[in-house]
């Protein structure tokens, strides 16, 4: 897929839809770094790779341009799709991860991209990176410890 990628020609290249209000034209930005959209983040693996690893049980699939699907929001709502070149990038789950979080690795070997129906997309530089889900810190007395981020 090309570097500088709007959300209109990613959308008619995936088949995934985005929201009407979001801007069509946009760029969208590719990050070889640490990203979150929505209840997502996208970690370089080389950051958790002492917790998380692939398993015996890990299946990997080549990633399709139409997309792999790989969480639905809260209450069966808009899904988070992860897309790229044909059969180019590599999408591996389960994974082992002490802490729960992870949903699976990506190995991309051209950039990738998160696309969502809300947040629109956000582009994974070529690398390997654990994708999972956010947890955050709950407040008051109904919200004690740690809870997943619901989007």
């Amino acid at each position: 897929m090309d570097v500088t990628m709007t959300l209109s020609a990613l959308t008619a290249l995936s088949g995934l839809d985005v929201f009407d209000y979001l801007d069509q034209e946009v760029s969208i930005p590719v990050i070889d770094g640490l990203q979150a959209q929505g209840d997502l983040l996208v970690i370089p693996h080389s950051l958790v790779a002492d917790i998380v690893t692939i398993t015996m049980w890990t299946r990997s699939e080549r990633v399709p341009l139409s997309g792999v699907e790989l969480l639905r929001s809260a209450a069966g709502g808009n899904p988070h799709s992860l897309v790229a070149d044909e059969g180019v990038c590599i999408w591996s789950t389960p994974v082992s991860d002490p802490r729960r979080l992870a949903l699976g690795i990506l190995d991309a070997r051209v950039t990738a991209y998160l696309i969502h129906p809300e947040h629109g997309a956000t582009g994974i530089a070529p690398g390997r990176y654990v994708i999972g889900r956010q947890r955050e810190q709950g407040v008051g007395r109904s919200f004690e410890g740690a809870q997943l981020v619901a989007d």
